[in-house]
């Protein structure tokens, strides 16, 4: 459970659940896709979220495409090369 950004990215890319403590987030990316679950600061949402991740019903989220750690190899290649 968080309420950061970055441990809703790390969870996505490791596909570890995670409840995030916000109503809405700057990277949607980990709701849509991802493992990260918004529950703001809904009691029930958190409770149903802990239940669904201990019991094992929890969604199991995909990472996204090209968060596979080559960002900086693309990045590099266009610099080079001058186009992806």
């Amino acid at each position: 459970m968080t309420d950061s950004g970055g441990p809703r990215e790390e969870s996505t890319a490791l596909g570890i659940p995670c409840l995030t403590a916000r109503p809405n987030t700057e990277r949607p990316i980990t709701v849509e896709q991802g493992t990260s679950t918004l529950v703001g600061s809904d009691a029930g949402k958190l409770r149903r979220g802990l239940a669904s991740v201990l019991d094992g019903t929890y969604k199991k989220g995909t990472c996204p495409a090209l968060w596979d750690g080559k960002a900086a190899e693309r990045i590099a290649k266009i610099l080079v090369n001058g186009s992806p």
